[in-house]
């Protein structure tokens, strides 16, 4: 059975993890060309390392600690993450009062250098809400934010990167997340640059592997040359992870939440 790190639901489960059950959150997995050396590339990782991560990347996080990984992605109105359908939707129902704190790192409550900014509606598909971890071709999501303090968009602030609906599944990707505090005390992101290859367990997905993606970690953006073509979802082992590869599924779920993003917030209640 594929592997997925629990959600952390605001009933007291775990705090810090989120990611995939088990000892680690998926783990990429190396494909393509077996070294490089020939290809002028370098070889890809087997290991995740230590990380200065990226401003765009940060983690879901709430009053007891963060638990999944997120990432902004361009929108019109620049208000935009993704994340793993797992990490904010269970047992028929969406997460809620929590933000994405982008850059995040540092021990115990660790640092915000960006700020946090609140998360307004969670956006998985159809498919994941009617069939939940039996809809592994369906684990990605997308939620909405809304302005920080100051009134700017997440995207003003740290940028996003593109998304891409058409890639194939053997890419060189980076991939960056952020483990759990039993794996990772010191609250820094890891980061791997490996080749991917088509999962065979599951259609229209791929599989990476490199050690070190730790509960945690789901919801990791995977890069290629730049734009995101997936989140990580799981994985069969501690050394594998997997993702799906977006597609026009993907985009029409993105679409849903570029539409929920531009419809104002309701006002806050008067007060008394």
């Amino acid at each position: 059975m594929r592997w997925k790190r629990p959600l952390l639901w605001i009933v007291a489960v775990v705090t810090t993890a989120t990611a995939c059950g088990g000892a680690s959150h998926s783990a990429p997995r190396a494909g393509g060309s077996p070294g490089g050396v020939a290809s002028g590339k370098p070889a890809p990782q087997r290991s995740a390392a230590a990380s200065a991560g990226l401003p765009t990347v940060g983690v879901l996080l709430d009053e007891d600690g963060h638990w999944c990984t997120a990432s902004v992605v361009d929108s019109p109105r620049g208000n935009v993450v993704a994340t793993a359908a797992h990490c904010v939707y269970a047992d028929g129902s969406a997460s809620s009062d929590f933000s994405f704190a982008p850059g995040y790192g540092g021990k115990g409550a660790g640092r915000t250098p960006y700020g946090t900014w609140k998360v307004r509606t969670v956006q998985v598909a159809d498919a994941w809400k009617a069939a939940g971890d039996d809809a592994d071709a369906h684990d990605y999501a997308f939620l909405t934010l809304d302005p920080d303090s100051r009134g700017r968009q997440v995207q003003q602030v740290v940028g996003a990167a593109r998304p891409d609906w058409t890639s194939g599944p053997e890419r060189r990707v980076t991939v960056t997340g952020y483990p759990n505090a039993d794996h990772n005390p010191d609250g820094t992101p890891v980061t791997c640059t490996t080749d991917t290859r088509r999962d065979p367990d599951l259609a229209g997905s791929m599989r990476m592997e490199c050690d070190g993606f730790f509960d945690g970690t789901s919801g990791s953006p995977w890069l290629a040359d730049g734009r995101l073509i997936g989140v990580l979802s799981g994985g069969d082992t501690d050394t594998e992870s997997t993702a799906v590869v977006f597609d026009a599924r993907t985009r029409a779920l993105y679409d849903r939440a570029v539409k929920a993003a531009a419809t104002p917030a309701p006002p806050a209640p008067a007060r008394l």
